[in-house]
């Protein structure tokens, strides 16, 4: 079985994910995923997947990522790694559908207003 080639995209996060068979190595932009994410979440989060379709060990992950922070790229990689699977094999699906691992998260930051703070903060009212 070759590479197989998914996107997955979170925020503005995008992650070009690369699955192959192997020992389970994931290479986050040519470092190790547990070097490039400081935190045991953001790992956990990479390894979801894995963990609900029984696959543990079975793949080599390599991904390219850009756009965003921890969270958004470690949820465009899972999105992308889930999809992945569900290529190799359309059973994972069964697994992965349930837990929310194959929507894309549409959730964008909301754009700041003019005459405004932020997206919905106001300056402070002044009746007279």
């Amino acid at each position: 079985m070759s590479t197989v080639h998914k996107i997955g995209r979170r925020k503005t996060s995008v992650a070009r994910v690369y699955v192959k068979p192997g020992t389970g190595n994931i290479t986050v932009n040519g470092k190790d995923a547990k070097e490039y994410f400081s935190t045991d979440v953001m790992v956990y989060k990479l390894n979801q997947p894995f963990i609900l379709s029984e696959t543990v060990g079975q793949y080599d992950v390599t991904v390219n990522v850009f756009g965003g922070g921890n969270t958004g790229q470690a949820e465009a990689i899972r999105l992308g790694v889930s999809r992945a699977l569900c290529e190799i094999n359309a059973e994972f699906r069964l697994a992965l559908k349930p837990a929310g691992l194959l929507t894309r998260d549409a959730r964008m930051v909301e754009r700041k207003k003019p005459g405004q703070k932020k997206a919905r903060k106001r300056f402070q009212f002044s009746k007279r």
